[in-house]
């Protein structure tokens, strides 16, 4: 913020400073290691009597001085340039940190220079024992310059006790100081093998060579297994938060940790044999690819040092955008206003993407390229567009620490999204078009009410089944629905009928066919363990069929159902018919219920991809392998690979899930439950919002193909934060109800998020998903009108029992939602599908939509003329 921004798009995300280090790093190593070679090459020779081994060494050591001393001075001088142009918030305050360090360095490094110039240009004019200590001065002065750079180098991935302390000696001698210097020197004394080797090669008496050429091999095959145990014992001494990146399996590191022991194996194997008597122009070949291979390890271990420290340049004190948190504070306030070199302080609507890019160029590019070789950002948002860019922004730095969380206002990071999306990517958000909305007519059933001996009142179990419609990839419910039905005999004093009468239900046509639209079926039994024929639900029903009495109700659990229908239009409303006959099969009545399947769900916001269907609804399988890979990277799973191999999984297979939908699948408890998981994880990304979270995954969004929401509720602007509470209160109980099970996962995932509905997250109820939910009670209290400003969050069922959806009305015979319809379609229930399909049963039996009986219709059931509140107290007014 308070320098100036070195731009380098395309070479941009610190392409030139890992190009310089790691190849001044791969010859300073050499440097200490080879100066170790030659005191020791320089004894045997000499202790030999061999002159070809001296002359050997003597074009060594030009060699070898011409590599380090002047390609490795020029290319430290390049860091130095580098760093202080990418980063000089950083380079400033580790100058000033460790002055006199880098002193006593640079005096090591002089120290170096001198002894060998004289090491070389005295070979032939000092005698053996002065020229050996000069050898050796060489060395010592090597191993103490690495001594005091690995100190600082390991401070700034470990400062260990200095930022409480700020004693230099902390900071110099932090947790991974020895490890890193045993690293280093063994690491330097394999590089010494593998350059020994190249050299070697080109002596022409057969002799020396091979001696040449087994010594090389010594040094190497010696430091393998060496480095790789100095490597663990590196890792050994890491933060458990930095160590667990490193051990990771779906962490970016993952190929260079896996290729460090590969490597090295490498080495091993292709010293031994340049050790054999091979032809020498393979033996050269072979020496230039163990040389790669020693550059390949130095490149690895850099790359997974640098990566360890993201979000950091300094941990605690410098960021990887070069800014200091205490320069940032507060992180939620305005930030071009506060950027010294920002040339936009205020953002417009003219301006936007220009100030995007002023945003990017602050906390993206230090990082990023565009269209570069080193972490593209085009690599990561290519397929989303600006909703999608700034609901990362949102969660960035929260639960994965890799980077830095973003700093400005939510004008900023919109600004910033959009220059992403559109300025970078070009992709400008589509035109809003409405969405095509096919309702089907409905024929309300006839209901003579002065002759009727009985009435059916049928419902949806559930006012949705949201599905994610992409079962080849993977699950996240089983598709369908299922019915409740009452048989009511009238009467003075009506009774429910569930002896002598049997209840069967209908799929209308162009859904009879759920298995010729959706995969299940295909995949059944990978995703619910056994084989299903077309059109059977995972609880044995067709979507035709008998209901089974249970109490006073008959059910249907599991009614295969799809929201697509047979003539290609997505209807999410099909309408089922529910018939009730006696035992010789004489109708007793007839009705019509909505069995509601939807796959609308937005993961392509996020995920990228587009529509499955209709350009509309489901999730679309680019989609789909985009979510499994996030997945796999964060969980070190293989669901892509897996479900590549024809080989889905579901969902509620791993986390249990308590819904209906579920298969019945135990999952595996010591895992969050499915909705703990999905909402605590998204939760982090969506913080900040209303109703318009819950849009972006359930079908409840008002311009939206289904259109879940659409009970009275919706209609008088309750939307869902007043009884689920926000998005962050809804993940918070969820995830207190698994932090008491003793989930480690729910505290993780509970830390970035602060509830906005109570002052503080111990103020949060937990609730069991689908067990306990908002109770209706708690706003309509003695079942009268709510206060405007009522709100059920925080107040759960205390178990399934008391779900609106399985309650009953005060004498036990009749389900609430009989008379008052399916959760989040309560009568009046409004949307483009029409009156008839959303309100059946009070059209049918009312001639208008409304709560059954509402109006003091209670000649709906009874016979006579009724007064009083029977079934629920203010029920009549």
């Amino acid at each position: 913020m308070e320098f100036p921004v070195w731009q380098l798009s395309t070479f941009g995300g610190g392409f030139w400073i890992i190009l310089i280090a790691v190849l001044h790093v791969f010859v300073a190593h050499f440097a200490v290691g080879g100066g170790l070679f030659l005191v020791l090459t320089e004894a045997k020779a000499r202790r030999l009597g061999s002159k070809p081994l001296l002359a050997y060494l003597h074009r060594h050591t030009r060699f070898f001085m011409l590599l380090t001393m002047v390609f490795g001075g020029l290319s430290g001088v390049g860091i130095w340039l580098t760093i202080s142009l990418l980063s000089p918030q950083a380079t400033l305050f580790l100058v000033r940190t460790f002055a006199w360090g880098w002193a006593t360095e640079w005096t090591f490094f002089a120290g170096e220079i001198a002894a060998l110039l004289v090491y070389y240009y005295g070979f032939d004019r000092l005698d053996a024992r002065r020229h050996m200590l000069v050898g050796w001065l060489y060395f010592a002065f090597a191993f103490l310059s690495l001594f005091v750079v690995n100190g600082i180098v390991g401070f700034m991935l470990t400062p260990g006790e200095w930022p409480v302390s700020q004693d230099f000696w902390d900071g110099l001698f932090n947790p991974t100081f020895w490890p890193g210097v045993v690293l280093r020197t063994v690491l330097g004394l394999l590089l010494a093998g593998l350059f020994g080797f190249a050299t070697a090669l080109g002596i022409p008496d057969e002799e020396a060579r091979e001696t040449m050429l087994r010594t090389s091999c010594r040094w190497a095959v010696a430091a393998a297994p060496l480095l790789l145990l100095s490597g663990w014992w590196y890792v050994g001494a890491l933060p458990e938060p930095v160590r667990a990146f490193f051990l990771r399996r779906g962490s970016e590191i993952a190929a260079y940790r896996a290729a460090w022991p590969a490597l090295l194996l490498a080495v091993a194997a292709g010293s031994m044999a340049l050790s054999l008597r091979l032809p020498l122009g393979l033996r050269r070949v072979l020496a230039g690819l163990l040389l790669l291979a020693g550059l390949g390890l130095v490149g690895a271990f850099e790359t997974m040092r640098e990566a360890a420290r993201k979000p950091w340049l300094i941990p605690g004190l410098v960021w990887a955008t070069d800014i200091r948190p205490s320069q940032a504070a507060p992180y939620e306030a305005p930030l071009l206003p506060r950027a010294a070199w920002a040339k936009i302080k205020e953002i417009t609507p003219e301006n936007r993407l220009a100030a995007g890019a002023e945003l990017f160029t602050l906390q993206c590019l230090g990082c990023h390229s565009v269209g570069g070789p080193v972490k593209d950002i085009r690599n990561y948002t290519s397929q989303i567009g600006a909703e999608g860019v700034e609901a990362y922004l949102t969660g960035q730095g929260k639960l994965f620490t890799q980077m830095p969380p973003f700093l400005g206002s939510p004008d900023e990071r919109a600004a910033l999204a959009a220059y992403v999306a559109q300025g970078i990517n070009g992709r400008y958000a589509p035109k809003a078009k409405p969405v095509e909305v096919n309702p089907v007519e409905v024929a309300i059933p006839p209901f003579d009410l002065e002759n009727a001996s009985h009435l059916l009142l049928a419902v949806g179990e559930l006012g949705v089944v949201a599905m994610a419609g992409c079962d080849g990839s993977f699950s996240l419910a089983a598709p369908g629905n299922g019915l409740k039905a009452v048989l009511v005999k009238r009467d003075v004093l009506p009774e429910v009928v569930t002896q002598g009468a049997t209840v069967r239900y209908a799929a209308p046509d162009g859904a009879k066919n759920p298995a010729a639209h959706l995969p299940f079926w295909k995949y059944a039994k990978t995703l619910v363990g056994k084989t299903l024929a077309g059109n059977t639900s995972v609880t044995g029903l067709t979507p035709d069929g008998i209901m089974t009495p249970a109490g006073k109700v008959f059910t249907a659990a599991g009614i295969p159902v799809s929201p697509y229908a047979d003539d290609g239009t997505v209807n999410p409303y099909p309408v089922f018919t529910v018939t009730a006959a006696d035992a010789a099969g004489a109708p007793l009545a007839a009705t019509k219920a909505v069995a509601a399947v939807s796959t609308e769900m937005g993961c392509k916001t996020c995920h990228g991809g587009s529509w499955g269907e209709a350009e509309a609804t489901g999730v679309a399988k680019p989609t789909a392998e985009a979510i499994l890979a996030v997945h796999d990277k964060r969980n070190g799973t293989k669901l892509a690979q897996t479900a590549a191999l024809g080989e889905p999984v579901a969902c509620f297979g791993c986390h249990t899930d308590a819904g209906p939908n579920a298969a019945g699948l135990p999952g595996r408890p010591e895992l969050l439950t499915l909705s703990a998981a999905v909402h605590g994880f998204h939760a982090s990304y969506m913080t900040g919002q209303g109703a318009e979270a819950c849009n972006r995954c359930h079908p409840t969004a008002p311009n939206g193909v289904t259109q879940a929401q659409r009970d009275n509720h919706a209609a008088a602007g309750i939307g869902c934060p007043r009884c689920h509470g926000f998005m962050e209160d809804h993940a918070l109980s969820l995830l207190a109800h698994e932090k008491a099970a003793g989930k480690a996962a729910a505290v993780r995932l509970m830390t970035p998020l602060a509830p906005r509905s109570v002052a503080t997250v111990a103020a949060v109820h937990p609730r069991a998903a689908w067990t306990q939910l908002p109770d209706c009670l708690t706003c309509h209290k003695d079942f009268a009108r709510p206060a405007k400003d009522a709100s059920a969050f925080n107040t759960w069922t205390k178990d399934a029992a008391g779900l609106y959806r399985n309650r009953t009305e005060a004498t036990g015979n009749i389900p609430c939602a009989a008379c008052h319809g399916s959760p989040h379609a309560t009568f009046v229930a409004v949307n483009d599908y029409g009156l008839n399909v959303n309100n059946l049963a009070p059209m049918q039996y009312m001639g208008a939509p409304g709560v059954i009986a509402s109006g003091k219709r209670c000649d709906v059931c009874h016979t006579v003329e009724m007064d009083g509140d029977s079934h629920h107290p203010n029920m009549v007014k």
